[in-house]
């Protein structure tokens, strides 16, 4: 059984005011699929994770984790560090 991996690709995607459409048309997704990863329900390959990353000129590890990411207001604000 697979972990899950926790994403900020809806956070992302909504400051770059990209639809999921134009996003999968990019990175050669389904619309639904990126639905299905901002969501937790499906785990992204590693070539879809890099794509991803690509597409939006960051770092994997800033989409993509094993560990949930702490909210952003807290990582911002300084709040509740490790």
């Amino acid at each position: 059984m697979s972990e899950q991996v926790h994403n900020r690709l809806a956070v992302v995607r909504a400051e770059r005011k990209v639809s999921r459409q134009s996003l999968a048309e990019a990175v050669g997704a389904h619309y639904q699929t990126i639905g299905y990863i901002e969501r937790g329900q499906y785990n992204p390959s590693l070539d879809l994770a890099l794509k991803v990353s690509k597409f939006f000129g960051l770092p994997v590890e800033a989409l993509f984790s094993l560990e949930p990411f702490r909210p952003l207001t807290d990582e911002v604000c300084g709040k509740n560090q490790p």
